[in-house]
């Protein structure tokens, strides 16, 4: 595609492509792609350094960014899944003393998580592992181009979400 050579063996959605394909879909792939290589690497860091999966990994930065905490509702949607697998990530972190789950005093049903001292520090010492690999995957390109791929992205989700709002 795009007079690229791929290493033999390399076949991923996007190598599949053709070029009879659309652009829309092969730009798609492109993403998907990226971004599965990317998470690959994420993924094998965490569990290697600290023993931690991504799905973990990635509630405990929401709780990390919301020092009031979250209801396991707004956790399931900044996490795009499900209550019930956020649930089951929550059960196993507050096991291991890294978030706590405390009653809502407006609505005994629902409840607040947040992470506990042992839960931010062990967030903190993760977090430059991750960003360390973020930034070997992508450190062999040009500021430059990063920037404008960056402006690219922001400018397809500002119209996804536009539509996605009926606009």
């Amino acid at each position: 595609m795009d007079g690229e050579v791929k290493p033999a063996g390399a076949v991923d959605r996007e190598t599949a492509a053709t070029a009879d394909d659309k652009l829309e879909l092969r730009v798609w792939l492109r993403l998907l792609s990226c971004a599965n290589r990317i998470e690959q690497d994420v993924r094998q860091e965490l569990r290697a350094a600290f023993g931690m999966t991504l799905p973990r990994f990635d509630l405990l930065s929401q709780l990390e960014r919301a020092p009031a905490g979250l209801t396991m509702g707004e956790l399931s949607r900044r996490l795009m899944v499900t209550r019930g697998n956020v649930t089951g990530l929550i059960d196993r972190l507050v096991e291991e003393g890294l978030v706590r789950r405390t009653p809502m005093p407006s609505d005994r049903r629902a409840a607040i998580v947040k992470l506990t001292p042992a839960g931010a520090a062990a967030f903190r010492e993760m977090l430059p592992n991750h960003e360390a690999v973020i930034a070997a995957k992508l450190g062999a390109m040009k500021r430059s181009d990063l920037r404008q791929l960056q402006s690219l992205l922001g400018r397809l989700k500002d119209r996804l979400q536009d539509r996605a709002a009926g606009g």
